[in-house]
């Protein structure tokens, strides 16, 4: 069987030999390239859920706040934003009231020339957009604390503003169920302290806390109840297709418009699988996914959800700019024993990236992880635990001698952590 492996902006082919039993998962997405993405935004913006349309409850004296997603995300923002923007603008919103944050959660700002590249020189030159920094104390407001004891920390831009409003691609979420929505104020736009309290070890131990899961998930509930009590009135909300372009958009309320893009997107990536696998052969999904090791983690997760106990895992992703975080790194590469970084988390939290750290720990606690990436050397992979291979074949080959039986049978998710295998316990 062939199968092709987005790796960055291109793809890499395997062939899985005939004699082994190979499954592949496939979501359910369109391709949405036949599509007019302009006329699916303005379409969902005309017809806002659980809320009047812009225009309705806009005033020109109201401070707007538009928060985005960083570049890590796919979310197209070039064509959102444009059409989101004259919709504000027909209730006579001056610009010079139009903020734009970044929502950077813990992720590296972007420079000036990044946000051009990123947003488009018009969009940066006409509007106040700025990233948002955690790190930054002055820059935030103590809002109050969740149920969950995370004491909520907020961008000042944000909370100062009259309306928020949150753009954002909803995709499967490796500890939150679902991206999009309310995860723009929470990591987003919050304070470092906020995101250690969402993201503590307890929360990420959390059996709910995974790919698919909202209710019951403390990580969800918690970024749900921190969204409201920073009074996020508005969200856009995009579905993206295999070819990374828009099949669905929604905007209106933002627990319902939400809630109606996580649920079309649920029918169509939760994906039964018919078997575990000895062998999962997984990606993050291309760039920008796997433009770092940090981020990879997600593909890794993915896969380990049908891999059976002693299988072994093996993740193709480019990671163009490296680990991605320092701190990720350093504690990823602490001990020889993921069972002894679990226990490190626990006693000396909170610790910066722990919760990717964490998942990471969680997966090779169970399965063996070859990593196939140009961007990363060996010596960094060996240190983070992970077994390394310069291709997909010699990957294979040694994940055949680790296993080490004859009728194995394999898994292969060409799309990543775009898509929710489940396995058959799951059903």
């Amino acid at each position: 069987m062939r199968i092709l492996l987005p790796y960055g902006e291109g793809t890499i082919e395997f062939e899985i030999p005939e004699n082994i039993a190979c499954y592949t998962v496939s979501s359910k997405l369109p391709i949405g390239n036949t599509i007019d993405q302009s006329k699916l935004i303005d379409e969902a913006l005309s017809n806002p859920i659980g809320v009047p349309k812009l225009d309705m409850v806009l005033k020109r004296s109201d401070r707007i706040c538009i928060l985005i997603t960083d570049r890590t995300r796919a979310t197209p923002n070039r064509t959102i934003l444009p059409i989101l923007l004259s919709h504000i603008e027909r209730a006579n919103v001056d610009k010079g009231n139009i903020d734009i944050v970044v929502a950077n959660g813990l992720h590296k700002p972007m420079s000036r020339s990044e946000l051009e590249e990123f947003l488009g020189s018009h969009i940066v030159s006409e509007y106040n957009v700025t990233n948002h920094l955690a790190d930054d104390g002055d820059s935030l407001k103590y809002i109050g604390r969740t149920r969950f004891g995370t004491e909520l920390y907020v961008n000042k831009v944000v909370t100062e503003s009259d309306f928020k409003i949150a753009v954002g691609l909803v995709e499967p979420h490796f500890f939150a169920g679902y991206s999009g929505g309310r995860k723009l104020i929470l990591p987003g736009v919050s304070g470092v302290r906020s995101i250690y309290m969402n993201h503590r070890f307890e929360m990420i131990a959390h059996p709910l806390a995974d790919y698919g899961c909202m209710g019951g998930n403390p990580v969800n509930e918690d970024m749900m109840e921190a969204a409201s009590m920073v009074n996020l009135e508005y969200t856009v909300n995009v579905v993206m297709g295999k070819d990374k372009s828009i099949v669905y958009a929604s905007s209106g309320n933002f627990t319902e418009a939400h809630r109606k893009a996580v649920d079309l997107l649920s029918s169509m990536v939760c994906i039964k699988v018919p078997f575990q696998a000895d062998i999962a052969i997984t990606t993050n999904g291309g760039y920008p996914l796997d433009r770092d090791l940090y981020q990879a983690v997600k593909g890794m997760v993915t896969a380990s959800r049908i891999t059976k106990e002693g299988g072994v895992v093996i993740v193709v992703s480019e990671c163009r700019d490296g680990v991605g975080h320092s701190d990720f790194k350093e504690l990823a590469s602490m001990y020889r024993d993921p069972y002894k970084i679990l226990e490190y988390i626990k006693v000396n939290e909170p610790l910066r990236d722990q919760w990717e750290v964490q998942k990471l720990a969680q997966v090779l606690c169970k399965n063996s992880v070859i990593l196939v990436s140009r961007g990363i050397r060996e010596e960094e992979a060996l240190n983070m635990n992970l077994m390394y291979a310069s291709t997909v074949e010699e990957a294979f080959e040694e994940a055949l001698r680790i296993v080490g039986r004859s009728n194995i049978k394999v898994v292969s998710i060409p799309e990543g952590p775009y898509v929710i295998p489940m396995p058959p316990s799951a059903r």
